[in-house]
C-alpha cells in the first residue's frame, strides 16, 4: 500500500499575523512537507501584486497561504499553480455561497470576479504567487489568496465600494461561513493539485473562465501601456493575447503592473486592483 501523506500536511489558524506568506515561506525553509496552509483572521501587513497594501476587517475575508514543493514542474509553468489555486477557490466559493455554477469568473490572470448589474466587474478575490526555482524546475511555491467572504456591503471602504464585492453581497446578503469555504477549497485543491503533479493542467477550465477575453483592455507593462482587445490566453505561457493596432501581443503576467478592462468601470485607485490579493 502506498504511503499517503495527509492533505494538507499542516494547517494552522492564526487570529492575527503580519503575513501568511511569510509564515508559509518560513515553514518551507525549515523543511515542512507540502501542502502546508496558514489561515489568518486578520493580517497587519498583507500585500498584493507589486507590493500593494491590503487590509480587511477581522473575520470579513478568508486569508490564507499554501506552500508547495511540486515535483517536476517546469519553471516556465510555475504560473499554473496559482491558476490551479484560483480555480479551486472559484468552485469552492460558488458552493459555499450557494451560487449557481458559472456565477464567478476570472479576470486575467487569476483574480476572481463577478459581473455587476452596470455591466462592469467587481472583484472578490486575488492571488499572490511567489516561486523559487533552479532556473529549469520549480522548487517551492507559496500561493496567497484573499477572498472577501462574509463582508457586508455597508462596511466596504467608501473609496473602493465601486470596485469590490463579497460572497455575502453576491449571494443576496446571506452570511458565508469561512470554515465551510476553507473546507470546500481544500477539498477541491487536492485533486486539482494531484492532476497538476501528474502533468495535467485544466487549461480548458482556466481559459473558459476568463472574463477578460473579448474585452478592451489597457495593460501597464513597466513604463509601457498596451491597449487593445483581449482575444484569449496562452495555456503554455499563461500569457494574455492582446490584439493591438500593431498586431497581436502575448503579455506575460509576471511583467504586468496593472490590467484594466476598459468600458466596464472607471479607473480605480491604485489599491483597488489588489484589494483581495494580499496574504
Amino acid at each position: 500500500m502506498t504511503d499517503r501523506r495527509p492533505f494538507p500536511s499542516r494547517l494552522e489558524r492564526l487570529p492575527t499575523v503580519d503575513s501568511t506568506q511569510r509564515v508559509v515561506r518560513e515553514w518551507l525553509a525549515a523543511g515542512q512537507p507540502e501542502v502546508c496552509v496558514c489561515v489568518a483572521d486578520q493580517q497587519t501587513a498583507g500585500r498584493g501584486r507589486q507590493g500593494r497594501g491590503w487590509i480587511a476587517p477581522p473575520g470579513a475575508a478568508l486569508l490564507l497561504s499554501c506552500g508547495f514543493r511540486p515535483r517536476g514542474l517546469a519553471a516556465r509553468h510555475a504560473w499554473r499553480l496559482a491558476a490551479t489555486v484560483s480555480l479551486a477557490m472559484l468552485d469552492a466559493a460558488e458552493e459555499a455561497a450557494g451560487l449557481r455554477e458559472g456565477t464567478l469568473w476570472l479576470k486575467w490572470p487569476n483574480d476572481i470576479v463577478v459581473d455587476a448589474p452596470d455591466g462592469g466587474l467587481r472583484k472578490l478575490a486575488g492571488v499572490l504567487g511567489e516561486a523559487a526555482d533552479t532556473g529549469r524546475a520549480v522548487e517551492t511555491v507559496v500561493i496567497g489568496i484573499g477572498i472577501n467572504a462574509d463582508w457586508a456591503k455597508e462596511a466596504f471602504p467608501v473609496e473602493l465600494a465601486g470596485f469590490m464585492t463579497s460572497l455575502r453581497q453576491v449571494s443576496g446578503g446571506r452570511p458565508v461561513d469561512r470554515e465551510n469555504l476553507l473546507e470546500a477549497f481544500l477539498d477541491r485543491l487536492e485533486p486539482r493539485y494531484e492532476a497538476l503533479q501528474a502533468g495535467h493542467f485544466d487549461a480548458g477550465g482556466w481559459s473558459t473562465r476568463q472574463r477578460t477575453t473579448g474585452r478592451e483592455v489597457e495593460i501597464l507593462v513597466g513604463p509601457e501601456i498596451v491597449a487593445g482587445t483581449a482575444v484569449g490566453v496562452d495555456p503554455e505561457r499563461g500569457a494574455l493575447l492582446v490584439e493591438t493596432s500593431e498586431g497581436q501581443r502575448a503579455i506575460d503576467s509576471g511583467d504586468v503592473i496593472r490590467c484594466r478592462v476598459l468600458g466596464l468601470m472607471p479607473a480605480a485607485p491604485d489599491l483597488a486592483p489588489d484589494l483581495a490579493a494580499g496574504s
